[in-house]
Order: structure tokens, then C-alpha cells, then sequence
């Protein structure tokens, strides 16, 4: 079953899904893993309702963390920003379908905390990174 997920992060990696820039946006946020230098950026685009109508990021890094980010962007359309802030780690984590190590974990999860930054207006701690957030942060900003 591993074999099968591996094939799906190398997949997405290769060919990462909502990769690029959005023509317009409403939230956006860039951040860095400083342990291993993945570097990405993620816009977000918000219907009338406040909800996910589209989704883009770039960047450079890894397998696991452009795998993880492109696997979470899939998944994101639809949501609010106190949903996006909600996501915990174990989303991403069950989309990866494997396990990371302690050296990794930052590397999985660097396009959650991007969304919960964007989504906040601010940066996300590394160390909430994937517990719930605050939704009624979303709507002070």
C-alpha cells in the first residue's frame, strides 16, 4: 500500500496540481521551512460567500512538501477561511497516506501553514501548525 502512496507524492511533485498564480486573489501568503529551504507561496480567491473559489501556489522544495501542498490545494475548494484555519495536521497527513518522520514533519506540513497564515492575515506558529486554530481570529481581519 506504501507503494502506492509513494506513487502518488512522486506524481504530484512532478506534476503539482493548482501550481502557478491565480489572476486575482484575495488572500496569499509565502513562507520557508529555515530546517530544509523549501520556499513556497499560496494564493486564495474567495467567492461572495467567503468561501474557496480558487487556489494556486509556487515554489521550490521537496517531494513530500510540494506533494502535500498540492495534494491539501485539491482538497480546499468550497471551504471558509474559519475551515481552512480549523484543518488539522492529520488532514494533510492522511492525503500523504505515509509516514513522516520527525525530520519531515516540517516539510509535510509547510503548505497547511501557509493556508492558516493566509487565512489569519498573519504567520501561522510552527508549533500550532495542524492543531484547530481560532476561527473567530478569521473574521477580526
Amino acid at each position: 500500500m506504501d507503494d502506492l502512496y509513494r506513487e502518488q507524492i512522486l506524481e504530484h511533485y512532478k506534476r503539482p496540481h493548482n501550481f502557478g498564480r491565480l489572476d486575482e486573489s484575495d488572500l496569499s501568503y509565502e513562507d520557508s521551512n529555515p530546517f530544509c529551504g523549501d520556499e513556497q507561496r499560496l494564493e486564495i480567491k474567495l467567492d461572495s460567500d467567503g468561501r474557496v473559489a480558487g487556489v494556486a501556489f509556487e515554489g521550490k522544495g521537496c517531494a513530500i512538501s510540494t506533494a502535500a501542498t498540492s495534494m491539501l490545494t485539491d482538497e480546499l475548494d468550497g471551504m471558509t477561511r474559519e475551515e481552512l484555519i480549523a484543518l488539522p495536521k492529520e488532514f494533510v497527513l492522511e492525503l500523504l497516506g505515509i509516514d513522516i518522520s520527525a525530520t519531515r514533519m516540517k516539510c509535510a506540513l509547510l503548505g497547511l501553514k501557509i493556508v492558516k497564515s493566509a487565512s489569519l492575515g498573519q504567520s501561522a506558529d510552527w508549533e500550532d501548525e495542524g492543531e484547530e486554530g481560532d476561527p473567530a481570529q478569521a473574521q477580526a481581519i
